[in-house]
């Protein structure tokens, strides 16, 4: 990564090409929300267990219906295997820092969870609809979010004629910080947020944030399941 001054822009930006990539951010959060306002009207956690499959679709739904205007999302040619090893390690390396940064002063506010559980046994279809939707389509909305986006827009306001590779360090630092709000594990939230900017800057795709981001959800998803530590989802 290199501190670079924001680019002349040389083209127009596409019409709605930012709503295109906070559409579905937005959809999602508005989910988390919609919770927990029935939540304060009295539904429980297990009530609202389902609402997660509705917040996932709609997600997946707009993801579909917009593909054609995210032409970072064109599969990479020329990224070395190396790059994807990187990656790999990266999501392990997280996903170690999300279950040991766990003190006190790591973590902000209170995490209501997803416990999969029916009947005092794991439901395979909860299990599986909470498991695949943070592993499949959380990493490609968030990277299409914070990284294509945020990252880019906080640089240059046409964000998307800016190489990645040319974000300046305080949008990557702000963007990290911003990440790590979003989390209630912050500070592993804010070395998630680092990681994935740097896999973005130094790959110029962002292919390997996205790889990154859902080996760390997958390993998590299946750590959870393993230990029944229910408030990390």
């Amino acid at each position: 990564m290199r501190a670079h001054s924001i680019a002349v822009e040389t083209q127009a930006m596409p019409e709605h090409a930012m709503w295109y990539r906070i559409a579905p951010f937005a959809a999602y959060v508005f989910f988390m929300l919609l919770a927990d306002l029935l939540s304060i009207l009295g539904w429980n956690s297990y009530e609202l267990r389902w609402l997660y499959a509705v917040k996932i679709m709609v997600v997946v739904i707009l993801l579909w219906k917009l593909s054609g205007h995210y032409k970072e999302l064109a599969l990479p040619r020329f990224i070395s295997w190396n790059t994807w090893a990187i990656a790999v390690l990266a999501g392990v390396g997280i996903f170690l820092a999300w279950i040991n940064l766990t003190t006190d002063w790591m973590v902000t506010g209170q995490s209501a969870g997803f416990d999969p559980r029916q009947n005092n046994a794991i439901s395979p279809a909860l299990a599986l609809m909470r498991w695949s939707g943070a592993a499949l389509v959380i990493p490609v909305m968030e990277e299409l979010f914070w990284r294509s986006f945020v990252l880019r827009w906080l640089s240059q306001a046409n964000f998307l004629a800016l190489d990645p590779a040319q974000v300046s360090w305080r949008a990557f630092v702000l963007t990290a910080v911003l990440f790590a709000v979003q989390h209630h594990l912050w500070l592993a939230g804010l070395m998630a947020g680092m990681a994935y900017g740097a896999l973005y800057m130094y790959s110029r795709s962002l292919w390997p944030a996205i790889v990154a981001h859902a080996v760390t959800n997958f390993l998590l998803g299946g750590w959870i399941l393993y230990t029944g530590n229910w408030n990390f989802w």
